[in-house]
């Protein structure tokens, strides 16, 4: 398929610069996710790949070969919009092939690729259907489709789930995993949803004010983040941060822990406080505390459980997986 390599990308909007300095390899065959806060400058530096952006400087090459200043449909890529761009007055089929006609491929080719797509995304029993009959779900996959018949170098994801409601965003997740399986593809993806970029993506893209953050595997971003930032914005319920001298701790200025690191333990009680929210998702329970001078603590314990708001609680963190964060948020090993 392709790989993609990114060298020294920056873009600015008159005076604001928005994208700093982005260094990046992407290996055949991979999936990567860019994640962050809104505002990071991960869609523009999507678009900069695709070609919809101009880098301000920089270079751009995929599969090896330098694309800057080439348009859109010279650069070998597809790209799937959070808007599903469906054409209202075509069938399914129709909107699939769309490209490859106006490329002017020969119809035998288009028939194989369409059938080879169509099946894939269980959408044969809806080629003859137009875009108001189909679910927000189908309309996705008909998009996800028109990209593949397309045979990029590059796939670009552009917060393709983002329109769905909880149960579609969970299946066509699963579909695009299995996708890039079957295919082998490149992909690059922007997400906002850190499950997303958890569940399917090789390696993770932390963008933050328009610079890299750290770039691992959802796991090493999980247990080795670089950061404090990092740390706090992988993981669901979110890190919590304490400072270090609640612990009497005088070698970092902040401390972290997961939820699901923390014990409720009054004969090793490393804070107290007082229940004042729970959450009860049956598999989970969330459990919030306040606790004097470290603040709000979330505790996430397996299964159910029947603590009540209000009461007081003892909280003992498991030391071998606490983060150190110095005073600049930087990991302290």
């Amino acid at each position: 398929m392709g790989s993609l390599s990114l060298k020294n990308i920056r873009k600015s909007f008159g005076n604001v610069e928005v994208i700093k300095g982005i260094d990046l390899d992407v290996k055949d065959g991979e999936l990567v996710i860019f994640v962050g806060p809104s505002g990071c400058g991960k869609s523009t530096l999507l678009r900069i790949i695709a070609g919809l952006e101009t880098e301000s400087t920089g270079s751009i090459e995929i599969d090896g070969d330098p694309v800057n200043g080439q348009s859109p449909s010279m650069r070998g890529i597809s790209m799937v919009f959070q808007t599903y761009a469906l054409y209202p007055h075509l069938t399914v089929k129709d909107n699939m092939s769309l490209g490859l006609k106006q490329a002017k491929r020969p119809k035998e080719l288009i028939e194989k690729r369409v059938g080879f797509a169509s099946s894939m995304l269980s959408l044969d029993d809806y080629l003859d259907r137009r875009p108001a009959e189909l679910s927000g779900g189908q309309r996705q996959r008909v998009a996800i489709g028109r990209a593949i018949v397309r045979q990029p170098k590059l796939f670009l994801f552009d917060e393709p789930l983002s329109n769905l409601d909880a149960a579609l965003r969970v299946n066509t997740r699963l579909e695009i995993a299995s996708l890039h399986r079957q295919l082998s593809a490149t992909m690059v993806y922007v997400t906002h949803d850190q499950t997303e970029a958890m569940t399917l993506a090789d390696r993770i893209v932390v963008l933050n004010n328009g610079v890299i953050e750290q770039v691992g595997t959802p796991m090493e971003l999980y247990n080795e983040p670089k950061n404090k930032f990092v740390a706090g914005f992988i993981g669901s319920p979110q890190m919590n941060f304490i400072p270090a001298s609640c612990l009497k701790i005088d070698d970092a200025e902040t401390i972290g822990i997961r939820p699901e690191n923390i014990l409720i333990d009054g004969a090793k009680a490393d804070l107290t406080g007082k229940v004042s929210h729970i959450e009860k998702l049956g598999s989970d329970t969330n459990i919030y505390a306040d606790c004097a001078d470290a603040g709000l603590i979330c505790i996430r314990l397996f299964g159910q459980h029947d603590t009540e708001v209000g009461s007081d609680i003892s909280l003992h963190f498991d030391r071998d997986k606490m983060f150190k964060f110095d005073k600049n948020g930087d990991t302290v090993n």
